[in-house]
């Protein structure tokens, strides 16, 4: 039976990492990215539909708004439509360093980051949970990439990205913790090596492999040096 992978994320290298590894596990997978809003270095947005058998169309990436409560059911309806069924959802949070002063920052930066990497996790946690329970099963994964918060001595505070990624860790603490009782499986996976993004990709693939509820509600660390824990 089709596995069908469901991929959402900021435009990260840890969110085309991930896409390559689900691309050598199923021909087709459902994805959605969020765009860096606060500039950058562009990175390759996933290619969902890499390996078509038929000469169709691309036809896997979805649209979401992540501000919307209605995008994100939007979202997930899309995703069990176009895979038939969804058996894993990762939620690919990588923060980004803004070094700035908080006077630095302007409302549109703040409105951004509260949207995208903020509320739009809750909701889309939601949407997930709800689909799960109704079905049965089903693996919610989040992933957290922290190898671009990295800093000198000299530079200024991060605001921004820490932030973000303290929430993030929050609300995947909380699901691990309330949901281990519930027939579909939570698990967490975080990072902080730089430049590791596909070993870590297959770190998270390989765990997921395994199924089951072993692993199930614990958090899940890639160390250093290619060793990996459990924390």
């Amino acid at each position: 039976m089709t596995r069908g992978i469901l991929i959402v994320g900021n435009e990260a290298p840890a969110l085309t990492a991930l896409a390559a590894e689900a691309r050598g596990r199923v021909a087709f997978f459902a994805s959605a990215t969020l765009p860096n809003r606060f500039g950058g270095r562009p990175v390759e947005a996933p290619s969902p539909d890499a390996r078509p058998a038929d000469g169709r169309p691309a036809d896997g990436l979805l649209e979401w708004n992540p501000a919307s409560s209605i995008s994100a059911r939007s979202l997930v309806i899309g995703a069990r439509n176009r895979l038939g069924k969804i058996d894993e959802a990762l939620l690919v949070c990588s923060p980004i360093a803004v070094r700035r002063r908080a006077d630095e920052l302007v409302p549109a930066e703040i409105d951004a980051v509260v949207d995208d990497l903020v509320k739009g996790w809750f909701l889309l946690t939601r949407e997930l949970a709800l689909e799960f329970r109704a079905r049965g099963s089903g693996t919610l994964a989040f992933v957290l990439s922290e190898g671009g918060l990295g800093g000198g001595k000299d530079d200024a505070a991060d605001l921004v990205g820490a932030s973000v990624a303290a929430s993030f860790r929050a609300l995947a603490q909380g699901m691990l913790s309330s949901s281990f009782k519930e027939p579909w499986r939570s698990l967490a996976f975080s990072s902080e090596e730089a430049g590791e993004d596909a070993s870590f990709a297959a770190f998270v693939f390989r765990i997921l492999d395994e199924g089951g509820k072993r692993e199930s509600a614990r958090w899940h660390k890639f160390g250093k040096g290619g060793l990996f824990g459990l924390r």
